[in-house]
């Protein structure tokens, strides 16, 4: 018997001889990359990273995940942060349908934002159930992304947001795990008054955990109970599956008309994400560190489909108009400056945090201060009046008084660029629906270009609206208390808020623009007397050129005023005003959507999806305005706010 030589067995390694070993985070990446893809079931799906905003984008046929550039050396905690972010949005590709969600979500801003909380928590507890690594890595980045968050130190339920905590809540029903560190002041501040009133409900989601649709159902209960949704609402819906369910004709055409069955659930559920491969837009995942905590941002996606297939045909004149428009009462409603609603030491802690997202954005600070700067600067051509009575005397004429001294002194002035005798007015929509990355986005809008104009010589307003409480306040109370009198108009009371004057410079005012990161602020919008209110501003301005720029998502809401009126109430009087403004008035108007299109409502009008479009898209605009001759001076319509 004859012995084998002993050979020594050296793990395989794909490195090609001589070359060095592969150092910094570049195996860290693949591994996460491969992971994720792993996770996700998408063996296609493209992983980057970039200083960008962490973010999911594309459908199931080219998704893409972009995470933040790993530190060289990350240490377990920086690692497990990542490993959380790319976690949770591949447990979203692989267990979430966003036409299923599409069809059962609320249409009111906070019922939505809450049912997007929840779905996200619901997504995330799948994978956190199954896989104890996936379960400490989703704590990890909850933790930091509330930590990271202004709600984290809330003092009074008005500055924790609801979704947040009742997705906590929801997260650890589900999962046995406690809320995360960062998380537990905002559950704290909630958990009472939410226990009292869906408790039971709550307790029942963990049957429907791995079946969206059933969840989605038992959400709605959940809304009823908290008062956010009516229970004939959650009955409409189980009445409306019932009869999907009775109907198999309405079923896609690629089922087969087959139900969607226990053992091949999670395949019908991606399968289900084709419907939707072109709807799940740029930015639907938000910032780990985003102030409203919600990671992903479906919700504008998905309204924006929607609102532009449910596009309504053009109003008539008489809808346009509107004269019945009124407002209950006016006795409550506010005009304040911003200053005035938070405590200095506050804001400057919001505007910190805005000023952390502009640091991702410098670069687009940069080109669009010096592109539209180079193109107003431009139009700078000096030009002179001579031979006038007053003014500077013009030293090129003097000779003349030496040599006939019976000569008048003549003088010279500048003439003053068209462009600098402009005042721009921005006015923001802070309702809830604008809440996270629009709202970011926005504040964002709003800091560029103060700086922006202002530094070429063009004064600049910035404007918010929004409302003091959410589904109606003391104007609600006062009509209750009148009896309920038919048709009472508005039914909330307004707070319409000055970030900026047109006056003040940029650096006095710039950490007012930090409020708008303030969870307790967005609440409800009515656009028309918010439009309505700037346009009046501007037309006791003495400048010659008036720009209104409003920035919003282009959908008037607000639950109290339209559960007593015409469901077109808002709408329509928001097109009245928009069409005195476009057509008998000098004020020039242009509309921002934010991840919205409002081109329905605006003759101008231009939709930003991302920040990145920023800068190219408002330089364009602008320098669109500033080009063109200014809108003729007509005779403005002498009406006061809406009654």
């Amino acid at each position: 018997m004859s012995l084998m030589p002993t050979v020594d067995v050296k793990p395989a390694s794909n490195r090609k001889p001589g070359q060095k070993a592969e150092g910094g985070p570049e195996p860290f990446k693949r591994a996460l990359s491969a992971c994720a893809r792993a996770m996700s079931r998408h063996p296609e799906l493209e992983v980057v990273f970039s200083a960008d905003k962490p973010g999911l984008s594309g459908g199931p046929e080219g998704a893409k995940a972009r995470l933040p550039e790993p530190p060289r050396k990350p240490n377990a905690k920086e690692a497990a942060i990542l490993r959380g972010m790319a976690d949770a949005m591949s447990l979203r590709l692989a267990c979430h349908s966003e036409a299923v969600h599409r069809r059962h979500a609320p249409q009111s801003p906070p019922a939505r934002a809450l049912f997007d909380a929840v779905e996200q928590a619901r997504v995330e507890a799948i994978g956190a159930r199954r896989m104890e690594g996936v379960a400490a890595n989703l704590t990890a980045m909850l933790d930091d992304r509330y930590h990271k968050n202004p709600a984290a130190e809330a003092r009074d339920r008005d500055e924790a947001p609801l979704e947040d905590a009742v997705a906590m809540m929801v997260r650890e029903r589900l999962t046995g795990l406690a809320p995360p560190p960062g998380a537990r002041r905002i559950v704290d501040l909630w958990r009472q008054a939410v226990e009292d009133k869906a408790g039971p409900e709550l307790d029942k989601l963990a049957t429907s955990l791995e079946d969206q649709r059933a969840f989605a159902k038992a959400m709605h209960k959940v809304l009823a109970s908290l008062d956010m949704a009516s229970d004939s609402q959650a009955e409409d819906e189980e009445r409306e599956d019932s009869q999907e369910d009775e109907n198999p004709s309405d079923q896609p055409e690629d089922s087969d008309g087959e139900g969607e069955s226990e053992d091949s659930k999670d395949s019908m559920e991606i399968e289900s994400l084709q419907d939707s491969a072109d709807e799940l837009e740029e930015g639907a995942m938000e910032a780990a560190d985003a102030p409203s905590a919600e990671y992903p941002d479906e919700s504008d996606a998905g309204e924006s489909e929607e609102a532009s297939e449910n596009r309504p045909t053009p109003s008539s004149a008489q809808d346009k108009r509107g004269p019945d428009y009124k407002a209950f009462t006016t006795k409550y409603d506010e005009v304040v400056e911003a200053a005035e609603l938070c405590e200095p030491e506050e804001l400057q802690r919001l505007r910190d945090y805005l000023d952390k997202q502009l640091q991702n954005l410098s670069n687009v600070v940069g080109r669009l201060a010096n592109r539209l700067q180079r193109r107003l600067m431009a139009q700078q051509s000096r030009s002179w009046e001579f031979d006038l009575e007053e003014g500077m005397l013009d030293t090129a004429r003097l000779p003349r008084i030496v040599i006939d001294p019976q000569q008048p002194l003549s003088f010279k002035q500048e003439k003053d660029m068209e462009f600098r005798d402009t005042v721009v007015t921005l006015l923001i929509d802070n309702s809830g629906s604008m809440r996270g990355r629009p709202i970011t986005v926005a504040a964002t809008c709003a800091d560029i270009l103060a700086r922006t104009l202002e530094r070429c010589g063009v004064k600049v307003e910035i404007l918010g609206f929004t409302t003091r409480a959410w589904k109606g306040g003391q104007s609600r109370e006062a009509w209750l208390q009148a009896g309920k009198p038919p048709n009472p108009g508005r039914l909330n009371d307004l707070r319409h808020l000055i970030y900026k004057s047109a006056d003040a410079p940029w650096r006095r005012a710039r950490k007012n623009l930090g409020l708008m990161m303030r969870e307790g602020l967005l609440k409800e919008n009515i656009d028309g007397e918010a439009l309505d209110w700037a346009h009046q501003r501007l037309l006791g301005r003495p400048e010659q050129r008036k720009i209104l720029m409003m920035i919003s998502d282009g959908a008037p809401v607000d639950d109290s005023t339209l559960s007593v009126n015409s469901g077109n109430y808002l709408e329509r009087h928001l097109r009245y005003v928009i069409e005195e403004i476009e057509t008998r008035s000098p004020v020039e108007l242009i509309a921002i959507g934010i991840g919205h299109d409002v081109t329905r409502y605006y003759r101008r009008a231009v939709t930003i999806v991302d920040a990145e479009e920023l800068g190219g898209a408002m330089t364009e605009k602008l320098a669109e305005l500033f080009a063109e001759a200014p809108k003729a001076q007509k005779r403005a319509p002498k009406r006061g706010r809406a009654a």
